[in-house]
């Protein structure tokens, strides 16, 4: 009978300590909700700059979160994470360096590899916007120069000459084929971000080709010392696995690869 009342009084006070949990929860929603204030984006109630403000906070918003899009195809990024991601293939380390190294170092040498880039939008469209010297449509006109010509200074000509050739067969734009560089900025960034990309592509490849040249050299040789020596159960990869880190580490291969990546920028 006594642990039957313990037992009772402790499945009360339970019951009692959750019901004011859950009332306190609702007094603070009440609260929080009461001390919000209301945000109205429509468009049919108010005046044209309220509206015009809504859209302009909608707008923001999509392109905060186009952000890590934006990185990967207007920055140096692609190709970087590519030769890293072939270099792991082909040292055979499947899982070393992990995704988060390699990504993290593909960042940090993309924001090195951007800086003059970035420093220069800066202070031709951030710094006259912020001065109110420029209004929003401008200051975005202004960012985009300096994007468009380090994308242009990358980019492959007759990657920009096929998409602006299929532009002017789908009648999508009305370009014609220019060539002086400093006409090429007045191409729309729908030409110019896919035919950087493309071109980034062929050359993260390029490196990819050159990375794996003396990995599969060892490998070959390793696979040929093995049939001779009868010892065919033994697997390739894992006896040229050693020779393949001890030969990346001799000639200073990070060194040699990030210097590589980052002199490729022009």
């Amino acid at each position: 009978m006594p642990r039957k009342k313990t037992l009772k009084k402790n499945i009360l006070k339970f019951a009692v300590g959750l019901l004011m949990v859950i009332l306190c929860l609702c007094c603070i929603n009440a609260v929080q909700a009461s001390a919000a204030p209301a945000i109205n984006v429509s468009v049919e109630s108010g005046s044209a700059e309220e509206s015009s403000s809504a859209l302009d906070l909608l707008f923001l918003l999509a392109m905060l979160a186009l952000i890590p899009s934006l990185l990967l195809v207007m920055t140096a990024f692609t190709r970087i994470i590519i030769s890293l991601s072939f270099l792991r293939t082909a040292i055979g380390t499947q899982s070393s360096p992990p995704n988060q190294v390699l990504i993290g170092l593909a960042l940090f040498l993309t924001i090195f590899v951007m800086f003059p880039t970035f420093t220069q939008m800066k202070k031709d469209a951030y710094d006259p916007y912020k001065k109110g010297q420029l209004t929003q449509s401008a200051a975005l006109k202004a960012a985009s120069v300096p994007l468009k010509e380090f994308m242009l200074r990358q980019v492959y000509e007759t990657d920009l000459d096929m998409f602006i050739t299929l532009a002017q067969d789908k009648e999508l734009y009305d370009v014609e084929l220019i060539a002086e560089s400093e006409e090429l900025v007045n191409l729309p960034m729908t030409i110019v971000i896919p035919a950087f990309i493309t071109s980034e592509i062929k050359r993260a490849f390029m490196i990819g080709f050159l990375l794996y040249i003396p990995f599969l050299l060892i490998d070959i040789i390793v696979s040929s010392t093995l049939m001779s020596m009868g010892m065919v159960m033994l697997p390739p990869a894992t006896i040229a696995l050693p020779f393949k880190i001890m030969l990346f580490v001799l000639v200073d291969g990070w060194n040699l690869l990030i210097q590589s990546l980052i002199a490729g920028f022009r």
